[in-house]
C-alpha cells in the first residue's frame, strides 16, 4: 500500500499546497490505479467542479524526502 499526497495547485503562482493524502489499497496493478486515485481525490477534496482541476497527486512523503536528500527541487 502506498500513500499519495494530495495537492491543490495554484498555477498562477506555481505553488503546490498539500491538503491531504490518499492511500492506495489495491495490491495489483490494474492499469488505471493512478487515474482512479486522482478521481477519488478530486471527489473528496474539491470544493467545486471548477476546483477539481486544481487537485493533483504527488509522491509519497518518503519519496519527497529522497528527492530532497538528492538535492532535487519538487516541481509542478
Amino acid at each position: 500500500m502506498r500513500v499519495f499526497t494530495v495537492y491543490r495547485v495554484d498555477y498562477a503562482r506555481g505553488v503546490k499546497v498539500p491538503i491531504g493524502a490518499i492511500k492506495e489499497r489495491r495490491l495489483t496493478e490494474r492499469g488505471n490505479n493512478f487515474f482512479d486515485l486522482l478521481h477519488l481525490a478530486r471527489k473528496t477534496f474539491a470544493e467545486s467542479p471548477k476546483d477539481a482541476f486544481r487537485i493533483a497527486l504527488g509522491k509519497t512523503k518518503v519519496g519527497m524526502e529522497k528527492e530532497k536528500a538528492l538535492g532535487r527541487r519538487i516541481q509542478i
